[in-house]
């Protein structure tokens, strides 16, 4: 049975260990793992730990805003740092999925590269759970948080070493330790959200304006599904787009979004969550109609396997 006090007690000890003396910087997204890792290593070294949050341009609405402010209720301090141009950059012109998240990855280390130079750290902590390294060792698809599973070396490519305190937990295992540090019940029963951010809820090139709308739409089906105990729901924003009609009756070429809503222990198996149809109808109207780009909304209706939860 799973301890997630001595779980604790133990990740500290070997935090403790491997920082030393030294300062550590940690990355967080405001998800359950990354904000665990953070609470772990402040709990482990204190202020010696510098929390950073990545606005990549690429998260929910108000994302950095929020994870300050539940962070500082915590006691730590975090910096933002906008980095929306660096990786915009990255993935301009690639539609490729896996092109897409390696860019992103590529472009994740490289950047709290200059961060930890310019802090003066060499050893970033990072929310990498059981999830991240089986899917990217079994070559499911490339994970922006695993390194040295797919044969990179940190500190030969970028100068500091990762430290991992959670990649041998799943996800149910991560809500247990972020519940017994103490974090607010908004943080360990948030539902996941992809380390590329909404790059991978995007189908074809991400730009700026794209992304805009898949964040319009995935805070409506936030919203709309928030009473409903799923693992996950988003929306996608697809590559093709196709035909629709104005109430004047004339012809709209337009986007088409797919909403996505699925229950799942883990992340490694996946079912379709039976959303009621009275709020597919209501995710369905305001898309529509806060979104007048968008003419067609779709409900996906697939497992994992065969599909992945997300799209990329």
């Amino acid at each position: 049975m799973f301890e997630p006090e001595k779980f604790i007690e133990e990740k500290i000890a070997w935090l403790r260990r491997a920082i030393g003396d030294a300062e550590a910087l940690a990355a967080t997204s405001g998800g359950v793992d990354s904000m665990t890792t953070a609470a772990l290593g402040h709990r482990a070294v204190g202020d010696r730990l510098k929390v950073v949050f990545l606005d990549d341009g690429l998260m929910r609405e108000g994302e950095p805003q929020e994870v300050l402010r539940v962070l500082g209720r915590m006691g730590i301090k975090a910096k933002i740092f906008d980095v929306k141009d660096h990786f915009f950059s990255a993935l301009r012109g690639k539609t490729d999925p896996e092109e897409k998240r390696k860019a992103f990855r590529e472009t994740f280390y490289r950047t709290f590269a200059d961060i930890a130079r310019e802090l003066g750290v060499s050893c970033l902590l990072q929310g990498t759970i059981a999830a991240d390294v089986v899917e990217a060792s079994g070559g499911v698809k490339s994970q922006h948080n695993v390194l040295e599973q797919v044969g990179i070396d940190p500190m030969e490519r970028y100068g500091y070493r990762v430290l991992e305190p959670l990649k041998d937990l799943y996800k149910p295992q991560v809500r247990e330790v972020a519940r017994a540090l103490g974090l607010p019940r908004e943080v360990y029963e948030r539902r996941p959200f992809p380390g590329p951010g909404l790059a991978v809820r995007v189908l074809g090139e991400v730009t700026p304006e794209r992304v805009e709308l898949v964040r319009k739409a995935t805070a409506i089906v936030e919203e709309e599904t928030e009473g409903l105990p799923c693992f996950q729901a988003f929306a996608v924003l697809m590559r093709d787009k196709a035909t629709g009609v104005t109430e004047a009756g004339e012809r709209k070429y337009g986007e088409v979004v797919a909403v996505r809503v699925v229950k799942s222990e883990d992340a490694m198996t996946a079912e379709p969550f039976p959303v009621p149809w009275e709020t597919l109808r209501s995710i369905e109207r305001r898309i529509t109609g806060e979104i007048p780009t968008v003419t067609h909304v779709l409900f996906d209706l697939s497992s994992k396997p065969p599909a992945t939860i997300e799209f990329e």
